[in-house]
């Protein structure tokens, strides 16, 4: 198989030939680089003939930090803190990638208690993630009153989270052998009362937004992609389902508590950005039905078996794992020598594959329309640079 990679210079330079039937010429723009705190920084080109986009090139690099170089030189423990960089509103299930490695290579035992906890907490931060997701795209889409709504929601998950971990954004919690501090006394109570508050709230949320015109005008038969499609483009998580693919690793591979419990996996029918968005409002339900499974019923036991002072060896080879994050499949690869820290580590993170998607939507849309691509991609930059 030939394989031809281009430049950004032969893209951007390429003969611009006329392509629709008025007296229109191509002609390159930038969206981006931008961001207010520089944490987020995507740059697109875009290739138009009026308002028609015939092109998406994405370009990277802008906030780039080296994590995978780093953790070549980090042991185990200490990768783990890295991950809560790359998809900042996965955190806590980025930790459990490296986590879930570790001890499958290592043949590190956990108990239920451990699991259930993991399992609950990442279940809480899919919908911290969710309804900011929510929240950003009402407010790209004009109507600045979601984003409020779903930050004033969001931070009760970041407080019950806080008490436990002692973090509230890049939260360092999920270690191989457990985690690292138990839950808080109040931890039960308080989630059981944040699940009585947000169901009735996430209807509300359905008032809201989902069923105003504007916002099905903008989203509806927009952005299509189908099956094959997504799956070319390895894209996961709701993306992918939005594309009527049912791949979730908590159902298909189970780990955690995630066979122990019932939930449905949440597709869509038209692989439209009214269906990622759908996706994730049904997510948000199935999460809460996943925690009032397990939330009265965390066993008893310790929350870590291995010390955090003991040194971690995995056996010499390749050895991969992979979890569900908000944002789809975030699997952590590892060359070993036998040694402390890795030959190489690799992240295969959901938000890069998600965007390259983009590059298949957007041509014959309208500017208009990419705006509402990109928030129904819900991408958090970090994940894809690391």
């Amino acid at each position: 198989m030939n394989v031809h990679v281009s430049t950004l210079d032969e893209k951007t330079r390429s003969s611009l030939a006329i392509e629709s039937h008025s007296e229109t010429e191509e002609y390159f723009i930038n969206m981006g680089p931008q961001h207010p705190s520089t944490h987020g920084v995507l740059r697109l080109i875009l290739k138009l003939d009026g308002e028609t986009v015939r092109e998406v090139i994405p370009v990277l690099g802008y906030i780039h930090r080296s994590i995978e170089k780093i953790s070549e030189y980090s042991t185990y423990r200490q990768i783990v803190h890295l991950t809560d960089r790359m998809d900042y509103l996965s955190a806590i299930m980025n930790n459990w990638a490296v986590a879930r490695t570790v001890e499958k290579a290592a043949e590190i035992e956990t108990n239920e208690r451990i699991e259930s906890i993991r399992t609950i907490v990442s279940e809480l931060e899919r919908i911290h993630s969710h309804q900011l997701g929510w929240g950003v795209l009402g407010m790209d889409m004009g109507a600045f009153t979601p984003f409020l709504y779903g930050f004033r929601d969001r931070e009760m998950i970041t407080d019950i989270l806080e008490e436990t971990i002692g973090a509230r954004l890049t939260m360092n919690y999920i270690q191989p052998g457990g985690v690292m501090f138990d839950i808080h006394p109040d931890f039960v109570r308080k989630v059981k009362e944040y699940l009585a508050y947000f169901k009735p709230k996430l209807d509300e949320y359905e008032d809201l937004l989902s069923g105003n015109p504007i916002l099905q005008q903008r989203l509806r038969n927009v952005g299509i992609m189908d099956a094959e499609t997504a799956l070319s483009m390895g894209a996961t998580g709701p993306v992918l389902r939005a594309s009527r693919v049912p791949y979730d690793l908590r159902k298909i591979e189970p780990y955690g508590m995630y066979g122990e419990v019932e939930f449905r996996v949440a597709i869509g029918t038209a692989g439209d950005c009214w269906d990622r968005y759908y996706v994730r409002i049904e997510e948000m339900r199935q999460s809460m039905r996943i925690i009032e499974q397990l939330i009265d019923n965390i066993p008893e036991g310790k929350f870590l078996l291995k010390k955090p002072a003991a040194k971690l060896t995995i056996p010499e080879g390749r050895h991969y794992s992979q979890i569900e994050t908000a944002r789809g499949v975030l699997g952590f690869y590892i060359v070993s020598e036998g040694k402390e820290t890795p030959y190489r580590a690799y992240f295969r993170t959901p938000n890069f594959h998600n965007l390259w998607s983009l590059t298949a939507m957007a041509p014959g849309g309208r500017v208009g329309d990419l705006v509402a691509i990109i928030s129904s991609l819900d991408l958090v930059i970090p994940d894809i640079d690391r």
